[in-house]
Formats: structure tokens, C-alpha cells, sequence
């Protein structure tokens, strides 16, 4: 498993790049995916300590994966996001369904 990914009983840390763009979202969305299919993941918990760029596919990427948790009772988080990335995530209505921010102090677990 990719070291960005983490699996700590249902829940899954996912330590996003500093570009979520179109060339990485793919390979995020689709490890992603294999995890939340292995896995009785309910809880995602997307870490923005690096990121500073975040484009239209990587909203696509926390949307879809909020889809499939909620299908399932779940939830979905994100965690040390800064003033860029949290203004895309208000802006585009991502705010509304996920807890932005809210655990402070809250780090990628150690493998």
C-alpha cells in the first residue's frame, strides 16, 4: 500500500500532494477506491498539510469519495487545510458535507 494511504481499523488517512491536480488525482482516486473495497472504511480523513493547489479533479476526488462513504453511513474529513485550498473548498460547496478543520492537532497516524 502507498505510504499516503493509511488504515487505522475503519478509517483511512489519506496525506494528499502539494498539486492535486489532474496528473495525480487518478492515482489517488484509484488507490483510494482499492482501499475503500478491501477495507470496511468509514471514516476518510484527507490530510492538506502539503497541499497548495487544488483544481476541479481534485474537488472530484473528495466528492467521489464522499459519495461512497456516506452511501454507507460514513464520514469525511479534512485536516490542515490552508486559506488557498479552503477558500476552493467553500467555494465550491464542499464545506456543507465535510468537517474542514475542526480536529486541531489531529496528524497522519504512524504506520
Amino acid at each position: 500500500m502507498d505510504e499516503n494511504f493509511i488504515v487505522k481499523g475503519t478509517c483511512m488517512y489519506v496525506k494528499l500532494p502539494q498539486d492535486l491536480d489532474c496528473n495525480n488525482a487518478a492515482l489517488i482516486r484509484s488507490e483510494a477506491d482499492k482501499i475503500m473495497e478491501r477495507e470496511n472504511i468509514r471514516t476518510i480523513i484527507f490530510d492538506f498539510e502539503k497541499t497548495n493547489f487544488m483544481d476541479s479533479t481534485g474537488i472530484g476526488v473528495i466528492m467521489g469519495r464522499y459519495k461512497n462513504v456516506k452511501l454507507i453511513g460514513g464520514s469525511v474529513l479534512a485536516i490542515n487545510v490552508n486559506a488557498a485550498v479552503e477558500k476552493i473548498l467553500t467555494l465550491s460547496g464542499i464545506h456543507k458535507l465535510i468537517r474542514i478543520n475542526e480536529v486541531s492537532g489531529l496528524k497522519m497516524p504512524v504506520k
